[in-house]
């Protein structure tokens, strides 16, 4: 296999204590060596990057998304409302969701993404009007054809406006069909293929769009097959407010009672939780999904990233969807976590180190993966280059910092599982131009 030097870079986050500042050695997926000051890789290597202009991270790791609202960015009908409003005037533009739309959308917002640095990408799509029942298969071919790892949660909603939720009914389908369809995904594609691209898991939308059943349902299946599970949870008081209404409890203790309460569950957003809340889901590991730009457009608050960590969960970072953000650029979304959390902490409290490790080994946690998420022997072969030259980083004295603070957007080039994806800032697998014009047409075609 080829031998890899990615040499010498200008800076590095590595999201541990090892010291890579003379580069990493990457052989096949994997990386085989971490250099210190001074070190030289072990056995000859056939390609030499020089990345002495180059800061280097871990590839990032989206931890929420939903790739079909890359079709309604800033939707005029939905601007300025807040979550609720903006779902309900959302859901009957989406019902109208077609396989072909799907498809543009989900590898439009894997693109983007890729062009950021990110190479992992969870997406939680749980919008399956009729003729649209394979809409995880599509987002799987997806992934494996661009070759980008993928974590694709089989959401649901059955929760119809009739019965006091809050979709149309147009877009919900029956808990025996979500069932079926789970378990089908779960065999034919968690794991299954030889790259160990893409994960399955089971994501009932929200409290205020399914039933307990399905609640409780989804949780069994995933402890069956030992695949995680995901869910909104906590993002306004609205939410908190409909939970006491509908079912007598708050979110939290709502989640617990469906058997959800576990280090196998992660949830978006995670706002609205007080003290004792914030104590149980670190007791339980759960993870948490930090959305910070859609947080602020919708004006739904600020997590409380900092003491869930300190609790003892893990917390990641998400774009969420790219109608309520309304980009899929990782890269931005952690310098938005740095900027939201100090309106909440101390500067020295929060710094870039930590929104850094929030896109990386964070939310490799928060995903139950061990293999990404950090440069280190035995990882897989995922990171991302970024060059410091444009005129936002001229007099930049930390390229690190400069990274975060002074606002990288794209990265210079991007590898996973030891392939070039990206370089010199051009998507190598398509013509990036072609894919916006298809991706524009079916945007229209939606809203129209």
């Amino acid at each position: 296999m080829e031998r890899i030097w990615i040499k010498q870079p200008l800076a590095v986050f590595t999201a541990n204590d090892l010291d890579a500042s003379n580069g990493i050695v990457i052989e096949g997926d994997r990386i085989v060596e971490v250099l210190g000051a001074g070190q030289e890789p072990g056995a000859p290597c056939r390609t030499v990057v020089d990345a002495r202009d180059q800061v280097l991270l871990p590839g990032l790791i989206n931890t929420h998304h939903h790739f079909y609202q890359t079709l309604t960015r800033c939707c005029p009908p939905a601007l300025n409302k807040k979550l609720f409003p903006w779902l309900q005037t959302l859901y009957p533009i989406w019902a109208g969701l077609t396989p072909e739309m799907h498809q543009q959308s989900s590898r439009l917002a894997m693109v983007e993404l890729l062009l950021s640095g990110c190479t992992t990408m969870a997406d939680h799509h749980y919008l399956f009007p009729r003729g649209l029942e394979s809409a995880i298969d599509i987002q799987a071919e997806t992934a494996l054809s661009l070759g980008v790892r993928a974590t694709l949660t089989r959401g649901s909603m059955t929760l119809s406006q009739k019965e006091g939720g809050l979709p149309p009914e147009s877009v919900v389908q029956s808990e025996q069909a979500i069932m079926d369809d789970s378990e089908r995904l779960i065999r034919e594609y968690h794991q299954n293929d030889h790259r160990q691209l893409v994960e399955i898991a089971l994501a009932p939308c929200s409290p205020f769009s399914v039933t307990t059943d399905i609640m409780k349902e989804s949780a069994k299946l995933a402890s069956r097959y030992n695949v995680h599970l995901h869910t909104h949870l906590a993002e306004t008081e609205d939410e908190n407010n409909f939970c006491l209404k509908m079912f007598g409890l708050r979110p939290l203790d709502y989640l617990e009672e469906v058997g959800w309460l576990h280090n196998r569950t992660w949830l978006a957003h995670g706002i609205h939780f007080n003290d004792e809340e914030v104590q149980r889901l670190g007791k339980a590991g759960t993870g948490i999904c930090h959305c910070p730009s859609s947080n602020m457009i919708l004006a739904s608050g600020i997590c409380r990233v900092k003491e869930l960590r300190e609790a003892g969960c893990r917390v990641g970072l998400g774009v969420d969807g790219s109608a309520s953000n309304d980009h899929s650029n990782l890269m931005q979304e952690v310098r938005q976590a740095l900027l939201i959390q100090r309106l909440r902490y101390q500067a020295d409290e929060f710094t870039h180190y930590d929104a850094l490790y929030l896109a990386t080994k964070g939310s490799a946690e928060v995903l139950g993966r061990e293999d990404i998420g950090e440069l280190a022997v035995g990882k897989k072969a995922d990171i991302g280059l970024y060059k410091l030259d444009e005129p936002r980083f001229s007099g930049a004295h930390d390229p690190l910092a400069a990274l975060v603070v002074c606002g990288a957007s794209n990265a210079n080039s991007v590898m996973v599982n030891g392939e070039w994806l990206v370089k010199d800032r051009e998507w190598l697998g398509g013509d990036l131009q072609e894919l916006m014009t298809s991706h524009h047409k079916a945007a229209k075609a939606l809203y129209q």
